[in-house]
């Protein structure tokens, strides 16, 4: 008989997560669960005249370290639909070995995703569901590239959001919890060797900015 004012245990009562890993496991499980819907939402979205060309997606570590973003996508990223694909993609992972970065810890995405002729032809509101791809896998630094990302970071509503600089190469607070370096688009560095030599002097910094990151 139950007594009165006592709330009856539930029947199968969920476990709950006893130690560090587990619930590390659960933020995972959640985090690729969260990806998924994003991905299949952008999949449905029709608000970008892309005709039937598919959406190009984030890829990396859903809960990575680094979120890595530059403004719109390549003809090698549209054809695969994954971000920074192709020399972009080669590049970073030669200077992420480079300053002993773990690619496990990197999350890269686009702020356009839907491949259209003129990346101004996206819809803002797409162009702002960058806010959830950074909710979801909240990075501990977020590496932006180029001068029209930096635009659409400072146009996020990313809640205690500071308005980032154009001063490369320097660690910035974009959020309480989040850092920031801005470097030159990596896209526009591949072919010249000043622009190669102005992306590396920024990129590096991220490189002492892992050494100093407290372990988990």
């Amino acid at each position: 008989m139950q007594g009165k004012g006592v709330t009856p245990p539930a029947s199968n009562p969920a476990p709950v997560p006893a130690t560090d890993d587990e619930i590390r496991e659960k933020y995972l499980e959640r985090a690729i669960r969260e990806l998924n819907r994003l991905t299949q939402e952008l999949q449905e979205c029709r608000e970008c005249p892309r005709g039937q060309l598919l959406p190009v997606l984030g890829s990396g570590h859903p809960q990575a370290d680094i979120l890595m973003v530059k403004h719109a996508p390549r003809p090698s990223e549209i054809e695969e639909g994954v971000a920074f694909y192709g020399r972009s993609g080669t590049a970073l992972m030669k200077s992420l070995k480079r300053l002993d970065i773990d690619p496990l810890a990197v999350y890269g995405t686009v702020c356009v995703k839907c491949p259209v002729l003129d990346p101004v032809m996206a819809d803002p509101a797409c162009v702002h569901r960058l806010v959830e791809e950074l909710t979801i896998v909240a990075p501990r630094i977020v590496v932006v590239m180029g001068p029209e990302a930096l635009a659409v970071l400072n146009d996020l509503d990313l809640p205690a959001r500071h308005d980032l600089t154009d001063t490369v190469g320097t660690i910035q607070r974009l959020t309480p919890a989040i850092d920031a370096l801005y470097v030159p688009n990596i896209d526009d560095s591949l072919d010249e060797e000043g622009a190669k030599r102005r992306f590396w002097n920024a990129f590096r910094v991220l490189g002492q900015w892992w050494e100093e990151l407290p372990p988990y």
